[in-house]
């Protein structure tokens, strides 16, 4: 009996060693997965540091006011060159990255960015077309928009798209064409055309250059309709004393756009051009659009909205 006894606590005593040794085998590996998650969060913030702003970049861009640019348009549409205009307005403002809109007030979470709004006005024969994208690039340079929407009106109806990035680029459209209407899908990050051009006002020295993959801007594709992805492009600076020139070539695409700014900072919009297949049909022609510097001003414009300040689009020859 006392043998049985003591054979029995043997087979416990073992039985209790190996739940522990197990034990400590599973935290070890769970440290170790915690350690693991750790270092790959670690490196992925290391991997995207924020820029530094110079001294000129905070004068300039936070001093409470917007920049804003007008330009005569010459817009290539259905195959004829329409006369227009355009205006780019640059601000910063406090951004909220779970929300992905401007936020109302202080918070933790916020992200410095560098808006653009940029518009066009035309017209095609009787009715005019009017368009208007929203990108918010973060001032540090370190990441993709956070968001580019678009919105387009004509008599024929009006559409609306959106890129939101979160883990993956999400896209939104609703349209008024049938083989359109309402689309929602996921994208692969790559370069988007519409932050290139807020990219240039921060650290156009870091624009991409050489074979990329860039998703066009959301305007070309919306009048061209043209599936919304990744294409192979090329991409070239050119940077002399006065004014650099930043080039994408899309050859699948036969689609070329070069904008043109001041070397040195603020690296101002000058202006552009836009190669491209216009109209349809056996009508369709390589057209060039082309946009050209009118007037600028800096000013608090969301506070001007008197009778009173209609004074003001003189000063931007509109």
């Amino acid at each position: 009996m006392k043998k049985s006894s003591k054979i029995v606590f043997k087979v416990l005593t073992l039985i209790v060693g190996l739940s522990t040794i197990t034990s400590c085998i599973d935290k070890t590996n769970a440290s170790n997965k915690e350690i693991a998650l750790n270092t790959n969060e670690e490196l992925k913030t290391a991997a995207i540091p924020k820029k530094q702003l110079s001294e000129d970049f905070k004068k300039y861009w936070y001093a409470g006011k917007a920049e804003i640019t007008s330009y005569k348009l010459e817009q290539a549409r259905y195959g004829q060159l329409r006369d227009g205009n355009s205006v780019l307005i640059y601000v910063t403002e406090p951004f909220l990255p779970g929300k992905q809109v401007k936020a109302d007030g202080n918070n933790p979470d916020n992200v410095n960015v560098l808006k653009l709004n940029a518009t066009k006005n035309y017209l095609t024969g009787i009715y005019p077309y009017s368009i208007m994208s929203s990108t918010f690039y973060p001032v540090y340079d370190n990441q993709h928009a956070i968001k580019t929407s678009l919105s387009m009106q004509e008599w024929c109806g009006h559409v609306y798209s959106q890129i939101n990035n979160r883990e993956l680029f999400e896209f939104t459209s609703h349209s008024y064409f049938e083989n359109e209407a309402d689309q929602n899908l996921s994208l692969e990050k790559n370069i988007l055309e519409n932050e290139i051009w807020t990219k240039i006002r921060i650290h156009p020295e870091d624009l991409p250059v050489g074979d990329l993959k860039l998703i066009p801007s959301l305007e070309y594709i919306r009048l061209r309709h043209k599936e919304i992805k990744a294409y192979n492009a090329k991409a070239t600076l050119v940077s002399k004393r006065d004014i650099s020139s930043y080039t994408l070539n899309y050859p699948d695409l036969e689609r070329s756009l070069t904008i043109n700014f001041t070397t040195e900072f603020p690296h101002t919009i000058e202006s552009w051009s836009e190669e491209f297949k216009s109209g349809f049909g056996p009508k369709a022609k390589m057209m060039t659009t082309k946009a050209t510097k009118l007037k600028s001003l800096k000013t608090p414009y969301w506070g001007q909205n008197g009778n009173e300040d209609l004074i003001l689009r003189d000063s931007l020859g509109l």
